[in-house]
């Protein structure tokens, strides 16, 4: 089977932002208190941070964490997590029904992205509370002068202001399952308030504005347009959640997950321009996929925790081989819609349907999706190529047409690197890629980097670590065209010198 890519260095989407490979914390399970945090830890550090996660976490390179939440964010008070660690109270979180004790608040979490090198995307509660709070957290976290709130953040240790640019304004709002779930109208016009109060504060900022949970939504793009039609102006961008799993265990199906990815991102970025035709604005609104991954492994389970417990086992979903591959087409899919896509955070970042898990007082390791998004996040910087493709297709139940191949060519002028990111969808059959890459000379090949042969319901475990990239030699470069045999059911990184 053969599949054709050309490519030219003058036809581009756009430059990849950074920021599209960041990823999520909440106060949820154990993500935060014994995920990043466990005090006692053998390799924990002065402050009760792991230091094995922290090596984890910046392996995955990972530029901008979304934080604290996530539904734990609508019932949150921020106040409770500065000051005298011992003085802040335990609350019930009503979100996850778990008790928080606040041991981490703003400033640990500040400091602990510092040292993962990583900025923090800071979310703000539209569900029990507003404005006010709002434009607090905002003077506490960002202005340098002489103010109540700065000055309490000065006298809880941090002199300088933390600096934080993005900001989300709430949590799927539109869900009934929020506390302070609201109608579109309602949070609009909170949304638009809130924008305007915090930018009152701090100009600089910029806020992401909450679209619907999910595309199953019955007020799915009815939501994302009310919404817009108040806060428009005030916002920098609209964000986007979506899940996928293998629910029916149906592989070519699943697979092909990344197509309605694309079209939903196509479809709210549409709902943005129309606004924008609407109200005859200059202004292009961006999108936030922040909160994306694979989950449905745990729905498979009695969640039978008991209520009212810190750090509870949730929802630590074990990713096998074929979760890896679909979750490197969702990066892709993320990447090639780059114009659009500024922000993206897989959801969550350890333990909590995770690329990183840990066991209490024990290791930490790398789960199978962990691969494929470190290698975007390392090697997918630069310009995204606008491509040619030719490829065999086959069509599913929910899909009438499914490309083999899945594919996105990043061109790295600094690194001048061309780098080719490719799934083969086929389950048995090799695919030969061919790529033309006719403007660029000197083609070499650094490095060709393959996850295939394993069984697709392999998965990896504290003791083993089964399911990982191997080195492939099954290539050949003709001229400016590259030829690369790409396994059945593999995830490819292919990187090349260029001139």
């Amino acid at each position: 089977m053969k599949s054709k890519v050309t490519v030219s260095k003058d036809f581009i989407v756009s430059k990849v932002d950074p920021r599209i490979y960041g990823s999520f914390v909440e106060h949820m399970g154990r993500c935060v208190y014994e995920g990043i945090y466990e005090p006692g830890h053998t390799n924990s550090d002065s402050k009760g941070f792991r230091e094995d996660v922290k090596a984890l976490v910046s392996e995955l390179n990972v530029p901008l964490i979304r934080y604290p939440g996530g539904n734990f964010l609508s019932g949150y008070n921020w106040e409770d997590g500065v000051g005298e660690v011992s003085q802040r109270p335990k609350r019930l979180d009503l979100a996850w029904r778990t008790v928080e004790t606040n041991e981490i608040g703003i400033h640990e979490f500040m400091g602990w992205a510092k040292t993962v090198n990583a900025e923090v995307n800071m979310a703000v509660n539209l569900g029990t509370r507003g404005v006010d709070a709002a434009r607090n957290l905002v003077e506490y976290c960002n202005f340098a002068g002489d103010s109540e709130w700065s000055n309490l953040r000065r006298k809880n240790g941090q002199a300088e202001p933390f600096k934080i640019k993005t900001w989300c304004l709430g949590n799927e709002m539109d869900g009934p399952w929020q506390i302070g779930h609201k109608t579109a109208e309602e949070y609009g016009r909170l949304a638009e308030e809130t924008a305007k109060a915090m930018k009152l504060v701090d100009d600089s900022i910029e806020l992401v504005v909450c679209g619907s949970s999910n595309s199953k939504m019955p007020t799915f793009a009815s939501w994302e347009a009310e919404v817009l039609e108040h806060a428009y102006e005030h916002v920098d961008y609209l964000s986007l959640h979506q899940y996928y799993g293998n629910h029916e265990n149906n592989i070519e199906n699943y697979l092909a997950q990344s197509i309605d990815m694309d079209r939903y991102i196509k479809s709210v970025a549409a709902i943005c321009d129309y606004i924008k035709a609407k109200k005859r604005s200059d202004k292009q609104l961006n999108l936030s996929f922040d909160e994306w991954n694979i989950w449905y492994h745990s729905n498979e389970k009695d969640e039978s925790n008991e209520p009212w417990q810190v750090a509870p086992h949730i929802l630590e979903d074990v990713y096998n081989f074929e979760d890896a591959l679909v979750l490197g087409c969702m990066l892709i899919t993320l990447v090639k819609n780059a114009d659009r896509v500024k922000i993206a955070c897989l959801a969550q970042l350890v333990n909590v349907i995770a690329p990183i898990m840990t066991e209490k007082e024990g290791p930490a390791w790398k789960q199978t999706i962990f691969y494929p998004f470190m290698q975007l996040s390392t090697f997918g910087r630069g310009n995204v190529l606008l491509p040619q493709i030719d490829c065999p297709s086959y069509a599913t139940d929910q899909f009438a047409e499914v490309p083999y191949l899945e594919s996105v060519i990043i061109h790295n002028e600094e690194a001048s690197e061309l780098v080719i990111f490719a799934v083969n969808r086929s389950l048995d059959e090799s695919l030969t890629l061919s790529v033309d890459a006719r403007d660029f000379t000197d083609l070499t090949v650094v490095e060709f980097s393959q996850m295939a042969g394993f069984d697709i319901k392999e998965v990896n475990t504290k003791e083993k670590q089964a399911v990982k990239p191997s080195i492939s030699n099954d290539y050949q470069i003709t001229e400016n065209t590259l030829e690369a045999v790409l396994a059945p059911l593999s995830w490819n990184v292919i990187r090349c010198k260029v001139k």
